[in-house]
C-alpha cells in the first residue's frame, strides 16, 4: 500500500535519491517526455549520460524513476545539463533534493560556481532555481529550438566543501 500524506500527497521520505545507472535510461526518458521544460535528449543520450558521460542522480518512488538530474564539472565550474521531475510528484521536494545532490557533487569536485540554462518561458523552473540561490547571469539568444526561444543563464556561487 502506498503511503499517503496530507491531501493525498506522497511523503518526501518515500522518495530515494541515488546515482543514475544505465538501466534507468528508459524511465528517465519517460520522465523527460512528460516534462516539456526538460532539455530534449534521446533515450540513447540518457543511456550515455547514465553510463558515465556525466554525473547523474535519480529520484525513485516505489521502485520507479520519478525524476533525474545530470551535471558535469569543467575546471572550477559545474553545469546542470538536464533536470526533470514527474508531474505527479512536482512540488514535493524531489527536485530540490536532486539539485542538492548535484550541488554537493560540484562542491566536492572543486567547482566555485554552478550554472544552467532554462527557457525564458519556464517561469516555474526559474522561480525554483532562484529559491535555490541562483541568480540571473546572462541570456543566450535563440538557444532553444521547437520553438525557438532565448535561454536565461542562471548561476549560483558555491561554498567550498569542508
Amino acid at each position: 500500500m502506498e503511503r499517503v500524506g496530507v491531501n493525498g500527497a506522497v511523503p518526501l521520505h518515500s522518495i530515494e535519491i541515488r546515482r543514475a545507472v544505465t538501466h534507468d535510461a528508459r524511465e528517465i526518458s519517460s520522465v523527460a517526455k512528460a516534462s516539456p521544460g526538460a532539455a530534449v535528449w534521446t533515450e540513447q543520450q540518457f543511456l550515455e549520460a547514465a553510463g558515465g558521460n556525466c554525473s547523474g542522480w535519480v529520484a525513485v518512488q516505489d521502485g520507479c524513476v520519478a525524476g533525474f538530474i545530470f551535471a558535469r564539472i569543467a575546471a572550477d565550474e559545474a553545469e546542470i545539463l538536464n533536470l526533470a521531475v514527474a508531474p505527479e510528484i512536482r512540488g514535493r521536494g524531489a527536485g530540490a533534493r536532486l539539485l542538492q545532490a548535484a550541488m554537493e557533487f560540484a562542491r566536492e569536485g572543486g567547482a566555485k560556481r554552478l550554472f544552467l540554462e532554462v527557457r525564458e518561458s519556464n517561469t516555474a523552473a526559474i522561480a525554483f532555481y532562484k529559491c535555490a540561490g541562483f541568480e540571473d547571469s546572462g541570456r543566450r539568444r535563440s538557444y532553444y529550438r521547437d520553438p525557438i526561444e532565448d535561454a536565461c543563464v542562471l548561476t549560483r556561487h558555491l561554498k567550498s566543501a569542508l
